[in-house]
């Protein structure tokens, strides 16, 4: 690999070939109750305590000022907490740093506060430890970090070692939700001008769809349910592709069977950009029994959740593999998400 390839970028996360290189070698002591470390494709790390289950992730606290604070504590908290809950344990505890600009007026914080205070409660969370200050040379978007900690019994725990042939998959609300919800609410001008003052109302509203802390806890109770992922960075493509390279196995994917919201295709169309190779906070991906996929799907639609089996586990010699009206090709990962082009764009 070209040592090009290995570079941190001017902004955005570090590729992977420099995480292999420089972070992976050097994780600190090994210990047996390590059951899963760092690893591409999942988005949690497992420790074994007693005969519990600890399932932790780190990550920013965003904050976006424009969203207003409230909204945008909603969805900095939601971003801390999809990655954990994937794991199929239960989240329950939140440590959390916040790193402040000099700027923030403490109505806003208060703001804030009252929103994370919120989200925990509905969803059970208690708030266990954290650092709270103004700094110079903090800036938003990013206001600190947070970690997020799920516990429970090792029969809960997914992950892509209860990965196996013949599982299908299954996929929540389509591709795109964060690429919709959040350049809606960001841009409305820009969608106004694009498709009128309807379409932006439509796609500024699937901003709440940007979370999977509601899909992830019906698919808790399906015990076939052996792996999620939420489609984050480089969209449906590049998360699947993730799930793929983490378990090592093949897929089959039907790109005719992803459902796809009306507003979502109209902002791909508009914006011309490909809507399963941007960032989607909010579609889950989940690997689950043959025997149980419908079930899963039936549950999601009680819960007035958009899903489908769009796909299938093959072995990893088969590779992975996107038909389309009868067409096959590989399943590579995009590498490059569109959003941030458009964000930058939108912003001139």
């Amino acid at each position: 690999m070209p040592k090009t390839a290995e570079k941190l970028p001017e902004l955005g996360k570090a590729p992977a070939a420099f995480f292999d290189r420089v972070i992976y070698p050097r994780l600190g002591s090994d210990d047996a109750d390590v059951v899963i470390g760092p690893k591409h494709g999942v988005d949690y790390g497992v420790v074994r305590i007693g005969n519990k289950y600890v399932a932790t992730s780190t990550d920013p606290f965003f904050i976006v000022p424009s969203l207003g604070f409230s909204r945008a504590a909603w969805f900095g908290f939601h971003i801390i907490f999809c990655d954990v809950a994937v794991s199929g344990l239960k989240p329950k505890y939140l440590t959390i740093d916040l790193n402040l600009p000099p700027e923030m007026k403490e109505s806003e914080l208060e703001e804030i506060w009252r929103t994370v205070h919120r989200e925990a409660r509905k969803y059970g969370i208690s708030v266990i430890a954290g650092h709270t200050a103004r700094y110079t040379g903090c800036h938003y978007p990013m206001v600190g970090g947070a970690t997020s900690i799920a516990i429970g019994a090792k029969k809960d725990l997914r992950g892509p070692f209860r990965v196996k042939t013949g599982d299908q998959v299954v996929i929540t609300k389509g591709p795109a939700i964060e690429t919709t919800g959040l350049l809606a609410v960001l841009f409305p001008a820009k969608f106004i001008a694009a498709g009128g003052d309807a379409f932006q109302k439509d796609a500024a509203a699937v901003f709440s769809q940007m979370s999977v802390m509601d899909d992830c806890a019906i698919a808790r109770e399906i015990p076939g349910v052996h792996a999620m992922h939420d489609a984050t960075e480089c969209g449906v493509w590049g998360g699947l592709s993730e799930m793929a390279q983490a378990g090592r196995y093949g897929l089959r994917i039907y790109e005719n069977l992803i459902p796809i919201q009306p507003v979502v295709k109209k902002t791909a169309d508009l914006f011309k950009f490909n809507l399963f190779c941007a960032i989607s906070e909010g579609t889950l991906l989940a690997i689950v029994d043959k025997k149980d996929a419908d079930g899963l799907v039936a549950a999601f639609k009680r819960r007035g959740i958009v899903s489908a089996a769009i796909g299938e586990v093959v072995p990893g010699k088969k590779g992975q593999k996107i038909i389309r009206d009868g067409a096959e090709r590989i399943l590579k990962h995009p590498g490059v998400d569109p959003y941030w082009a458009l964000a930058a764009k939108f912003s001139q």
